[in-house]
């Protein structure tokens, strides 16, 4: 009988470390990674091929949107996270083992603490169980979910052990349910249980009126019977929405749920949830975990020098946008991330990784749409002040420091963000409509996207339209290459003396002209401000050196 999709057949590898040899529960597993292995299996899989700057801007939209999902940039934190959750498995294991019978007594103590009904009594309690739990606190769109997710996907979710006919649940990742309810959180476990594993038990405990307490042992049963390597609990801080549930009881039950289930314990929320927390370290029960991770925005931190080379080391904040800011399908992007956009960027999303991301692709979008095709400054301003409005007041928190605004606004998220993509892609649409009513080179789509990308590589446009009709027509077989390199030849050429036309232009349109024209940078610059902007010795003759020089 072939095994279900999600289920693999166990491959025993050697786990490198004598504590964790003869433990098929650990053997199973892929090899504990290093830091390349990590940022390999972590970075997105998302590719770029500067050719498609040149593609028409529905067909750019979509590749935009893709960095919402596939963007991933293995930063410290995202190792030392990587390298808890490795620990936490690994160890967790220690204490079941499926070859020595270890296992089975675990699942006798649990069957004789709910027969016995000790729900309340810790006589069966795994006195040597290597579990331990770790609180994960940081505001929404920081990436913890997001990574935790990736995390796992490295480790194969079932694992079927042919030779003891186990299946091996490896995690498991359950988010608290909006009514903040702790019955509701245990019946969320036994949900997730039967969506992975196609079993019944929802069913089977939901029928009964069982309490909190009854519940939690039988989560800690199937966590025995199922071998699981670690539980996530995610959206932690809904919990404290039910006034009816105290602190002390929550924090009771989080204790418990390590204690009695056995197995590691990863809770994740944001600043709302810190208190929960906070109680327990002053209650000297840190010792039972890992503590506590915050998950910081990323920061802007002044540049390093390596002592060992003495040459500047990128920052994680440079890295990161660095990285990101080679995805850019623009016909006018600038290859170089410039400090005022770089600073312009952080100022505005205050490292908050979710909306890094999101101000690109909105910006991307909109210059697409507007005809812009580039990312400016005043670009960046105006999509936070149009489109991130709803996490304005958590953003303002962050930069002003103020711990109890950032509890308060931590978990703000962007709601619509589909919708707002959508409406963008029909803006596109319709300017990529309006410029085919009347389409250039008679449809012939080779010769249109030559015609881009040689005019984003600073060809006039005037000049350019008859050269490629003519290349087309005197050599139609040549390759995009063979073609742009003998018109580049022709363009070279000197012209033949002609009247002087002036170009005109309205200056609406003037945020399309090339990024060196004095009108797009009249566009791109507050009223009365333009001067203030040029720059000695580029735009403006160097008058003071030259003062200087003459005496």
């Amino acid at each position: 009988m072939p095994l279900p999709e999600n289920f693999v057949d166990a491959v025993y590898i050697d786990p490198g470390l004598d504590r964790y040899r003869g433990n098929p529960l650990i053997e199973a597993l892929p090899p504990i990674m290093d830091l390349q292995a990590l940022k390999v299996k972590l970075t997105g899989k998302l590719t770029f091929n500067p050719q498609d700057c040149y593609e028409k801007g529905h067909l750019r939209a979509h590749q935009i949107s893709a960095l919402l999902d596939d963007f991933f940039q293995p930063l410290s934190i995202h190792k030392q996270l990587e390298e808890k959750i490795s620990v936490m498995i690994r160890g967790g294991y220690v204490g079941r083992n499926i070859a020595d019978g270890s296992l089975n007594k675990r699942m006798q103590e649990g069957y004789q603490r709910i027969m016995s009904g000790a729900t309340n009594d810790f006589r069966f309690a795994q006195s040597n169980s290597t579990a331990k739990s770790l609180s994960l606190i940081g505001c929404s769109g920081s990436g913890k979910s997001s990574t935790i997710n990736r995390i796992l996907a490295t480790y194969p979710q079932a694992i079927y052990h042919q030779e003891y006919n186990f299946v091996q649940l490896t995690y498991l990742r359950i988010e608290c349910p909006s009514d903040g309810s702790l019955k509701s959180l245990c019946l969320n476990f036994f949900r997730e249980v039967d969506r992975t594993l196609s079993t019944g038990y929802e069913e089977k405990y939901a029928r009964k009126r069982h309490s909190t307490e009854v519940l939690l042992s039988l989560m800690g049963q199937v966590a025995t019977q199922r071998a699981l390597g670690v539980l996530v609990i995610d959206e932690i801080q809904r919990l404290t929405l039910k006034r009816s549930i105290s602190k002390e009881a929550m924090l009771e039950f989080f204790v418990a749920l390590v204690n009695v289930i056995g197995v590691p314990v990863i809770m994740v929320g944001t600043p709302k949830a810190r208190s929960i927390f906070e109680m327990e370290l002053q209650a000297g029960r840190r010792s039972a975990g890992f503590g506590s991770l915050f998950w910081e925005p990323v920061q802007r931190e002044p540049g390093r020098v390596d002592p060992k080379t003495g040459k500047p080391r990128k920052t994680e904040w440079q890295a990161f946008t660095d990285k990101l800011w080679q995805y850019q399908w623009l016909t006018h992007r600038d290859e170089v991330l410039s400090e005022e956009i770089r600073d312009c960027w952080f100022e505005l999303s205050q490292g908050v990784l979710d909306i890094v991301v999101k101000l690109f692709v909105l910006a991307q979008m909109r210059a697409i749409s507007t005809g812009l095709e580039r990312i400016t400054v005043k670009l960046l301003r105006t999509v936070y002040e149009q489109e991130l409005k709803p996490v304005h007041p958590m953003l303002d928190a962050l930069r002003r420091g103020d711990p109890e605004l950032i509890v308060k606004y931590s978990d703000l998220q962007l709601p619509a963000m589909d919708k707002r993509l959508l409406e963008l892609r029909k803006r596109i649409d319709e300017r990529q409509a309006e410029k085919e009513i009347d389409p250039a080179f008679n449809g012939n789509d080779k010769a249109l996207r030559l015609y881009n990308m040689l005019q984003a590589m600073g060809c006039e446009s005037e000049l350019l339209q008859p050269l490629i009709e003519n290349a087309f027509k005197q050599h139609p077989n040549l390759s995009l290459p063979e073609l742009s390199k003998l018109i580049l030849e022709w363009y070279s050429e000197p012209p033949k003396p002609k009247k002087a036309q002036i170009e005109k232009m309205k200056p609406s349109n003037w945020h399309t002209l090339p990024s060196e024209d004095l009108r797009f940078k009249f566009s791109q610059t507050e009223k009365g401000r333009l001067y203030d902007d040029l720059m000695y010795g580029k735009e403006l003759f160097d008058v003071p050196s030259w003062l200087k020089k003459v005496g």
